[in-house]
This record gives C-alpha cells, sequence and structure tokens, in this order.
C-alpha cells in the first residue's frame, strides 16, 4: 500500500538518531554561497558526449563557460570516447568535489556500454581521473548489459561516499545498484549491491537523491513503464526499507528522465530538473517540501541545452576560480559585495605580511562551534587583500598541544629574521591559556614550545581570562612585547627567544572600564595606537576603541571620541569588533581587520551569534593629528 510522506509517522520516530547535519566544516558555509555550477553534456553526436559546465548567480539564469565546448576531453578520461550523466558533489569537508560519469557513446549503442568515471577536483577546473569496468572489475558480471548515470552521496552512517548507478543484467530490469568509493576515490571497496528496486519490479534508472531534514529523497525515472519520475523515501540508505510515493513528479505529459534536485541559496525552496528528451527541452520544477512541484519554466534562461546533468551551489570564490579558468560568460554579472572576505565562519582576525613570501596572511580563530569549541587554526593567504586561498590547518590543539586541547581561540603572530632566516611566532589561545608555536614559513607546520606562556595572572589581577594574545615588535628599540588579557590588559617583553618572557617587565596597563578583550598594537608616526573590544562578542554593540601612548608598555592615553568601530543597524551590520590593523609596507595604507556576526542572520541567532562569526576588512584612516577616524563597516 503506498502511503504519503506526510502519514508516515513509524520514518519520524526515528528520525533523531539518524539526522546528519550537513555543513561544510572546512569549505563555504550556506552563507557564502553566491551562484550555482552546472555539468551537462549536450547530445548524443561524439562530439557532445562531454562533461560541459554552466554557471548562474541566481538559479535562474545559466550561462555556459568556455563557449560551450568541454572542459574535459572525454577522449583522454574514458574507455569509451565519449562520456554522458555528469554528476557533481562537494565533499563533506568542503574543499573537495567528486564527479563521477557515464563511460559511454550512444552510437556503439544503448546496451554497449559497461564503465563509469570517478573524478576529484580540488577547485573544480584541475580534475583527476579513474575509470572503472564492472565486467572486469567483478566476478559474475558476464551478462551486464549497460552501466547508466552514476552519482554519489556521502553516507552518514559508514562515514563513506556511495556511488549509485543503474545496471541491467540479460533480459532482466534495471535496477540501482551501490558501492562505496574507497578513500582516493579511485575504486570501489566491494561489489556492487542493490540499493533500490520499485516493488513491482519494473526497471528504475537515472537515481538522484537528496538529503533533506535526516531523511533520504530517491527520484528515479521508470524506464519502459511510463517514463517518468517517481520518488521513494528512507531513512537509512542501504537499510532497503524505501516508503514508495504514488504518483509522478514530472509536470509534464512527454517521457523525461535525468532528474536532478537542487536547493536554492538561501532559501527554503528547492528546484528538480529534468531533460525532456523527446522534444528537445529541459524543465525546472520549484518545491519546498519536495512533494508537490510547479513548472517554473517561464523564469529559466540558458545559452545552451543542456542534456542529463547535476547542479551544485558555489561560492564567489568558486565562481571567480571557474571565470579565472574558462572566461566569464556574457550575461553574468561577478561583481560582488567586499565583506565577508574568507567563506566559513571564521573570527578574531590577525594579520601579516610576510617579507619572505611577499604575500598577506589571516590567522584567525575557526568560529561556527557551539560554546566557542573549536580546536584548530588555519591560515589564509593573498597578493591583493581580495582573494583568499584556504592554507589549511596550521595547528590542531587535540594533535599538537598536549597541555591545551580545547578552545583554539585568538591567534597572533610575528615574523622575525634571524641570522638570515625568516622565522615565525605563533601565539595563541588553548585551554584559556596562552602558548606560542614556531615555523620557518608563515603557513607552517607550527610546532608548539610544550608547555603554557602565559599561565597566570599578573599581581593584583583577581578575574579575568588569560586569552587574546598579541604581538608587537617595537621599530624603535627593536624589542618585542606580548599583550593579553580578557577583563584586564597585561603587558610583558618577550626574550630574543621570542618563545618566553621577562617576568620581572610584567605590567598592567588597562586603560579603563571599556576594556574586555582583544588588544592590539601598532606604531605610526612616533606614537603607539592601542585598539580592543568593549562589551561581549555575544553582543550587538561588541565594538572597538582605542588609546595612544609613548612607549609601548604605556600608560595609555585616551582621546575624547575613542569609538573607532561599532554596529551599523541600517546595513544589518552588528558585533563589529576583535580587530588586528594592516600597515600596506612601505605606504601610509592601513586597513583593519574584524569580524561581525554572520549576515543576515546572526541578529536573529541570539547567544550563538557570537561563534557563528564572519571576517571582514575595512581602510583605516588618520586625521592630520594622528587621531583614528572612526570606521564605516562595510558589506
Amino acid at each position: 500500500m503506498y502511503m504519503r510522506f506526510t502519514i508516515i509517522t513509524f520514518l519520524l520516530i526515528n528520525i533523531a538518531a539518524s539526522v546528519f547535519a550537513q555543513g561544510y566544516k572546512y569549505g563555504p558555509a550556506d552563507k557564502d554561497f553566491a551562484g550555482y555550477l552546472f555539468a551537462y553534456f549536450k547530445g548524443n553526436a561524439v562530439e557532445d558526449e562531454a562533461v560541459c559546465f554552466a554557471i548562474s548567480t541566481d538559479g535562474y539564469t545559466y550561462r555556459a563557460l568556455n563557449n560551450n565546448q568541454p572542459v574535459l576531453d572525454s577522449k583522454k578520461i574514458s574507455k569509451t570516447g565519449g562520456v554522458r550523466d555528469p554528476h557533481i558533489l562537494r565533499g563533506e569537508d568542503g574543499k573537495t568535489f567528486y564527479m563521477v560519469i557515464t563511460d559511454m557513446t550512444s552510437s556503439s549503442g544503448w546496451d554497449s556500454n559497461r564503465g563509469m568515471i570517478l573524478l576529484t577536483s580540488q577547485d573544480l577546473t584541475n580534475w583527476s581521473h579513474s575509470r572503472i569496468d564492472i565486467q572486469e572489475r567483478f566476478k559474475g558480471q558476464e551478462d551486464l548489459k549497460r552501466v547508466w548515470a552514476p552519482q554519489t552521496i556521502f553516507d552518514p552512517a559508514v562515514g563513506k561516499y556511495m556511488v549509485y548507478w543503474s545496471m541491467q543484467h540479460g533480459a532482466g530490469a534495471d535496477i540501482i545498484y551501490y558501492a562505496y568509493a574507497n578513500k582516493e576515490f579511485t575504486d570501489f571497496e566491494a561489489e556492487p549491491k542493490v540499493l533500490y528496486l520499485p516493488r513491482n519490479g519494473k526497471s528504475c534508472i537515472d537515481g538522484d537523491i537528496i538529503l533533506k531534514n535526516g531523511l533520504f529523497y530517491l527520484f528515479y525515472k521508470t524506464e519502459g513503464h511510463g517514463n517518468g519520475i517517481k520518488l521513494a523515501i528512507t531513512d537509512s540508505l542501504t537499510s532497503g526499507k524505501w516508503i514508495e510515493q504514488p504518483g509522478y513528479k514530472q509536470q509534464t505529459k512527454d517521457a523525461v528522465e535525468g532528474s536532478s534536485v537542487f536547493k536554492l541559496n538561501h532559501s527554503d525552496q528547492y528546484i528538480l530538473m529534468y531533460d525532456v528528451y523527446g522534444v528537445g527541452k529541459y524543465q525546472f520544477c520549484v518545491s519546498e517540501d519536495l512533494d508537490r512541484f510547479k513548472v517554473i519554466d517561464h523564469e529559466i534562461d540558458m545559452d545552451f541545452h543542456p542534456r542529463h546533468g547535476s547542479i551544485i551551489p558555489v561560492s564567489r570564490q568558486e565562481l571567480l576560480n571557474l571565470t579565472a579558468k574558462w572566461g566569464t560568460p556574457k550575461g553574468i554579472n561577478l561583481t560582488f559585495k567586499k565583506n565577508p572576505i574568507l567563506d566559513g565562519f571564521y573570527a578574531d582576525p590577525d594579520v601579516l605580511y610576510s617579507n619572505k613570501t611577499n604575500a598577506y596572511y589571516i590567522y584567525p580563530t575557526s568560529d561556527g562551534f557551539d560554546g566557542w569549541g573549536g580546536h584548530y587554526f588555519k591560515t589564509f593567504s593573498s597578493s591583493d587583500l581580495k582573494n583568499w586561498k584556504d592554507e589549511g590547518v596550521i595547528l590542531d590543539l587535540k594533535k599538537d598541544v598536549h597541555w591545551g586541547p580545547r578552545h583554539a581561540w585568538a591567534p597572533t603572530i610575528t615574523e622575525k629574521k634571524i641570522k638570515g632566516d625568516y622565522k615565525y611566532y605563533y601565539y595563541f589561545t588553548a585551554a584559556q591559556k596562552i602558548g606560542v608555536a614556531v615555523s620557518d614559513l608563515p603557513t607552517g607546520p607550527f610546532k608548539d614550545s610544550g608547555k603554557p606562556l602565559i599561565d597566570f595572572k599578573p599581581a593584583g589581577i583577581t578575574g579575568g581570562q588569560e586569552i587574546d594574545p598579541a604581538v608587537f615588535n617595537d621599530p624603535k628599540s627593536g624589542k618585542s612585547y606580548l599583550y593579553w588579557g580578557n577583563g584586564y590588559l597585561a603587558v610583558a617583553e618577550l626574550n630574543k627567544d621570542m618563545i618566553s618572557i621577562k617576568k620581572n617587565t610584567v605590567k598592567v596597563l588597562t586603560p579603563d572600564k571599556t576594556f574586555r578583550e582583544g588588544i592590539y598594537v601598532f606604531y605610526r608616526h612616533g606614537l603607539y595606537y592601542f585598539m580592543w573590544s568593549e562589551e561581549d562578542t555575544r553582543s550587538e554593540n561588541y565594538r572597538v576603541r582605542y588609546g595612544t601612548s609613548n612607549s609601548p608598555d604605556g600608560p595609555i592615553t585616551i582621546p575624547q571620541h575613542n569609538l573607532i568601530l561599532q554596529k551599523d543597524a541600517a546595513q544589518g551590520i552588528y558585533g563589529t569588533g576583535h580587530n588586528s590593523v594592516l600597515q600596506i609596507p612601505g605606504t601610509d595604507e592601513w586597513y583593519i581587520l574584524y569580524h561581525r556576526f554572520n549576515y543576515p542572520d546572526g541578529i536573529n541567532m541570539g547567544d550563538a551569534a557570537g561563534y557563528n562569526r564572519e571576517v571582514c576588512i575595512d581602510r583605516l584612516y588618520f586625521d592630520a593629528q594622528g587621531a583614528v577616524i572612526p570606521v564605516i563597516p562595510t558589506h
């Protein structure tokens, strides 16, 4: 008996145990998606059986990349000389992409192919590939006739990538099979197993699975009996317990195939698209529940005619990477807002210009963890302060810092030239203590000194925390200083080894009651500038103040108007604080880097806004007397 999902109560009982929160811990968060990538092939001619790409910024208007010519050479990657049905998936790490395609030329016949191609990429432009011939790879496949339309999904139950596709053996039905890929995504771990066959035992092809609210929705084509798109639902991919839904999901009377579903960015809506192959067109439908669909063909605009393909969301930087490789098509506007400058959730940015590499680096707190529970640090590099490359993890507290395996917060870094060689000294918070790690490169790897550098309260201090270090090299004296503190501000001179302090120089120099945390110190035109954050990072009123001094260890003079960065409610910008400052080498051009609440959702997140933050940059100006001109935060 068929039952609508809305009344399947027994499935709902187990949802809590099977829900998998699909996010991108190391890559762009949902907030960062600025467009879409459409992978498709063009037709049955051999020259059209190749992977093509198109992009969109709104999910409705698509323009082909590379003048609608292939982005991969089918003859180099395939066994048959042609490929069809490309499907792309973003990996769980957020930065690896998996593509699977049918290895087939239709001119050889619909029963001519036995394999597929597995591809991986880190940037969507350079792909490595491996071919799998099912008949050659596995025993008992002598009567295999065809291998069609592979796709990939991450199975959270086993932590592996599942490839699924349809196969027909002899005169039997087309059945959707699956196999788990190896870690390299070059082969299968074991022989294929049945994933899905309708209860009526009739053929099913072109499976497409999407995860929504802990349930897997399988859209498939009923090959040879209706030639339409049906839906089955489960809470466990390999359980065999699929609930078949009534009716067909396509919104046309014409025969269709090659369905694919994707979620619109920053929306609760999904789009189901499919190939209306009999009349040579593609149809798009929209839905919020993946059950009822409405045709939106009148809203879709494409300058190409796709066949079976797939669409994934991409970030601003990924769109720029794609167009840098294959050009920006006419009709696509890639003018983006400046902020945030990093994809994902990050906070407390410290910035460095490296004389060794002639590049800029940001060292942030890895954010997006409940209760500031991150345990690793990363860095990002740039040559122009606009395009930032994720250089990966440079220090993992759980692996690298035995004395403080938790709460990786608010790092700071400096470059020192010692005996002709550059060294990088990285000061960080771990378990509410401050440590130091050293590397020969700004991108690491960094080696912890083996013990905390700051794990004590200065004399006279009874509250607060030993967090938020800031390192400063004094251009006048050549000495280096470390500042720190939450609830108070302290300073100590560093020894020449840069991994220890002169304890007799420890000094408290809390400027006033507005000081909360996030100290930063820099020097300009004979003055030492001290910047700090006021309020709690969970507050929309988190903001930056400053003072000046004639000495790196104070006392600090506070100007009458010293609030220089705060929220701008009219723009929806809140929680602006914990900054660093960058001077472009050899100039009087300055920038301020800071974090803010995730825009636009942060203001409605309550306390969680304080650990779902994003990094921004704006110009920093001074008046003729050296006073800091208040910064207007920007998008």
